[in-house]
């Protein structure tokens, strides 16, 4: 996929799963998305793991929370709407592989999903992280079909808040500006 005016990619693959027969390739893009985090680094966890010594993971250093606008809206989307269209062009579908807490952060399953190939563009796979016998295994959670217009919709969707909510949490942040004599 190339840039219009660059002649450099406008975008990379993750990765390509593909299988050969006597008909030739059969292939599909496979992007896998985390989510970004808001509030300080990550170094400050690192060099906690690479000093810890206890049998339980160290508590977090400092606050963060996860973005799900930013992996969803604004670093996922853009994606899929270059890649799959082209992907589409070339029978290929793009499969996106997300965390289950990602997946439920921009609305879960389908009502009716559809695990029908030929219902869509992009595959969405969501595996979930289980402990399994003192050890923390990948786990298929669920899978469904769904178009590039769907999948927009879905990565697009925000729950608004009421205005007097908004503004009683504004409240809240304020800090007076004391007026000088």
């Amino acid at each position: 996929m190339q840039g219009s005016n660059t002649k450099k990619p406008a975008g990379k693959i993750d990765l390509v799963v593909a299988k050969t027969s006597t008909e030739g390739v059969l292939w599909h893009g496979l992007e896998i998305q985390a989510v970004y985090f808001s509030g300080k680094g990550m170094q400050s966890e690192f060099e906690s793991l690479l000093d810890d010594t206890y049998e339980t993971p160290p508590f977090p250093t400092a606050i963060r929370r996860p973005d799900w606008r930013s992996s969803s809206a604004k670093r996922l989307m853009p994606q899929l709407q270059i890649k799959a269209p082209t992907l589409r062009r070339w029978g290929s579908k793009v499969a996106v592989a997300v965390d289950r807490p990602f997946f439920e952060a921009v609305g879960g399953p389908s009502p009716t999903p559809s695990h029908d190939l030929n219902d869509g563009d992009i595959i969405w796979l969501v595996p979930e992280l289980v402990a399994d016998q003192g050890q923390h295994r990948l786990f298929r959670w669920h899978w469904e079909v769904l178009t590039l217009e769907a999948s927009t919709e879905k990565l697009l969707a925000a729950e608004t808040i009421q205005r007097d909510v908004f503004e009683e949490i504004l409240k809240s942040k304020l800090n007076p500006i004391e007026a000088s004599p």
